[in-house]
């Protein structure tokens, strides 16, 4: 065959990988058959991109279920059956995939078979350790485990987060395929990182078919890493049925029965997709019966003997309204009709049974702040948040979420003209502040594993703080408030905050392309804003800052499109920074100054207010002529003259 261009050696790259794709044997034969070997190895190992996945002819067709594809690339031609490939599978990008990897994944068993008759590595793993068995079991394909694991297959195997093949069967809840793998030796008691097991992924899922599998061989009732059973994970997910299955193990003691009827009528009152308080009320009524040693949930005579199990006397919390738990079956009687009052009693047990350290006693309590501020009780809405705030952020967990709802609640308030408490917004903004210096100590990935996701919390830390700032301006009363607020904005600007174009808070609040939070956030929040510019500048922000296409505080203001309502703004801001020590002559990276970016009163503006000193007109003349000047002029000068 004559040499191939590298233009057709590329068409032939994308006509292989489409047929391959589309199931097309024939074809891929025809161009491939007498070829020259150099050029079908490098035809058949390149990786071509498509909808966010990057694939070789053989995975594609693994994928595909293109058996004869898969058979003509196997037994004709010397293809790598370890290649590797980025698949998107069930939602979840997967890296490092191979072709058996994805056949046993989308449920193809006699491409499974061919590959591993072919000499495909039965326990080649992707990036975060995933195995072809894993996938298999991750869909529930019985047949596809059974065969892997006559051939070899590890089940032992735990991906990155000791996620064993058994416990994301449970997870799922393929009864058979966890059946399987039990009686093939799989370990029921094996600990995930979190210290969960099996029976605890099954059983928060509400898989309950699982459940009793993993009874029957054995499993046992350990904790996690958070101090809870099965049940306990069950009865706070509100999974009755595996609840109930629980109670009637006779190794599950009076004491166990009660908190786990407690906690899962308490998951019932403040979850939007189970709220039942009848269900509630009935599982309290049932738990206070068994400590009581009533009828409702005794076992036996033995444990009827033991007598009243008091509940532990609490120091009530103020953001549950100082409720304290009914003790007696009366006290519970009296409440039965007293909806706000149950609503506290469930998150009180609750608190109460999980300890402020779960990290699952924060949701409910922002469900129920929600419902405070729907009905416009914004006093007990921000007490909750607060609360939850608090304890996620004691517990070392990031709460730029918190921060956003509350700029959310309070623009709301200050939309619709109820009165917002001035030391609510400030202790927001410091707790703020503190979310910012724990990011900066921990450095990028400090707050989660995926660097990433840290960075755009950090980056949505920062548009926050800057909401809850300017409405602290609207709210701010008197020169004590005032000052504090000044002192948090020194600290807020202190952190040297800036986004991923290196915007800094004075770049973002003079950019009105800047995406404000359209929940109410952008009815008090629109910028520019001179009266946060003006507390900005006095509080000590750099005003000749530079973003990463070199462009200062005046070029973004000058080049801003305004309405014609907002023009006197701009005059205003442009004067604020000048009075401040702004340069009108520092050229960005396109060698655009303010001025040359200045327009009409903007720049009539500039010519009035501009201050161009003798130093700046030497520094434009290096810059002109080209003249060296790094290490020839003092370091702190150097700067100065790159910018212009």
């Amino acid at each position: 065959m004559a040499s191939l261009t590298k233009e057709k050696i590329d068409k032939l790259k994308e006509k292989v990988h489409s047929d391959a794709k589309h199931g097309m044997a024939i074809s891929i034969f025809a161009v491939l058959y007498n070829m020259d070997k150099a050029v079908v190895k490098e035809i058949l190992s390149h990786v071509t991109e498509d909808g966010g996945q990057k694939t070789t002819p053989l995975v594609a067709a693994a994928m595909g279920g293109s058996t004869k594809v898969v058979q003509v690339l196997l037994t004709n031609f010397d293809v790598d059956l370890e290649q590797r490939a980025t698949v998107r599978f069930d939602g979840y990008v997967i890296q490092d995939a191979t072709a058996l990897w994805c056949a046993a994944g989308d449920g193809h068993l006699d491409i499974v078979k061919l590959l591993i008759k072919h000499g495909a590595c039965v326990n080649s793993k992707t990036a975060t350790n995933s195995t072809p068995l894993r996938a298999a079991c991750f869909d529930g394909h019985l047949s596809i485990v059974k065969y892997l694991l006559e051939q070899g297959a590890d089940h032992t195997i735990p991906n990155k987060y000791n996620n064993t093949c058994l416990m994301i069967s449970c997870y799922k809840g393929h009864a058979d395929v966890v059946r399987h793998l039990l009686e093939k030796g799989a370990d029921p008691d094996l600990k995930a990182h979190c210290g969960a097991t099996s029976i605890h992924f099954a059983a928060e899922c509400g898989r309950l078919e699982v459940v009793k599998e993993l009874v029957r061989f054995g499993a046992s009732m350990l904790v996690n890493d958070l101090g809870m059973t099965p049940l306990m994970v069950a009865a706070e997910c509100g999974r009755e049925q595996i609840v109930r299955f629980f109670l009637m193990q006779v190794n599950c003691t009076r004491l166990c029965r009660i908190e786990a009827l407690e906690l899962l009528g308490a998951s019932f009152a403040n979850d939007k997709e189970t709220y039942d308080l009848n269900k509630t009320y009935n599982y309290l009524l049932e738990a206070m019966a068994l400590r009581m040693c009533g009828n409702i949930g005794v076992v036996n005579d033995e444990e009827e003997a033991k007598g009243i199990i008091s509940k532990p006397v609490c120091e009530p919390i103020p953001a549950y309204a100082n409720h304290r738990e009914c003790q007696t079956l009366r006290d519970l009687e009296l409440i039965r009709g007293n909806r706000d009052a149950l609503h506290m009693e469930a998150l009180t047990i609750r608190e109460r049974i999980l300890g402020s350290k779960n990290p699952e006693i924060p949701h409910p309590v922002i469900f129920r702040g929600a419902v405070f501020a729907d009905n416009g009780r914004f006093d007990r809405c921000i007490a909750l948040w607060m609360h939850a705030m608090v304890l996620r952020q004691v517990n070392s967990r990031s709460i730029h979420k918190d921060l956003l709802r509350f700029s959310q609640v309070f623009s709301q308030m200050v939309t619709i003209g109820v009165d917002l408490n001035f030391k609510d917004v400030e202790c927001v903004i410091q707790h703020g502040l503190m979310e910012l210096q724990i990011f900066l100590r921990a450095g990028p990935g400090g707050l989660c594993e995926n660097k990433s996701s840290s960075s755009e919390m950090f980056q949505a830390n920062i548009l926050s703080m800057i909401y809850l700032i300017t409405i602290a301006l609207s709210v701010a009363r008197g020169s004590e408030q005032t000052d504090s607020l000044y002192r948090l904005i020194y600290q807020f600007l202190k952190t040297k905050p800036c986004l991923k174009n290196g915007y800094t808070p004075l770049h973002i609040i003079l950019d009105p392309m800047v995406c404000v939070d359209d929940f109410h956030v952008n009815s008090v929040v629109i910028f520019p804003d001179q009266r946060i510019v003006s507390a900005f500048v006095a509080c000590g922000a750099d005003v000749d800052a530079l973003d990463f296409s070199r462009s200062s505080a005046l070029h973004v203001i000058t080049n801003a499109k305004l309405s014609a309502e907002q023009e006197s703004t701009r005059q205003e801001i442009i004067r604020t920074l000048l009075a401040h020590g702004a340069h009108s002559d520092i050229s960005n990276c396109k060698g655009d100054t303010p001025y040359s970016l200045a327009s009409g009163l903007a720049l009539n503006t500039l010519i009035a207010h501009g201050n161009v000193t003798l130093r700046c007109l030497a520094a434009r003349c290096i810059r002109r002529h080209g003249i060296p000047f790094r290490d020839h002029i003092p370091q702190c000068l150097e700067d100065f003259v790159e910018w212009h």
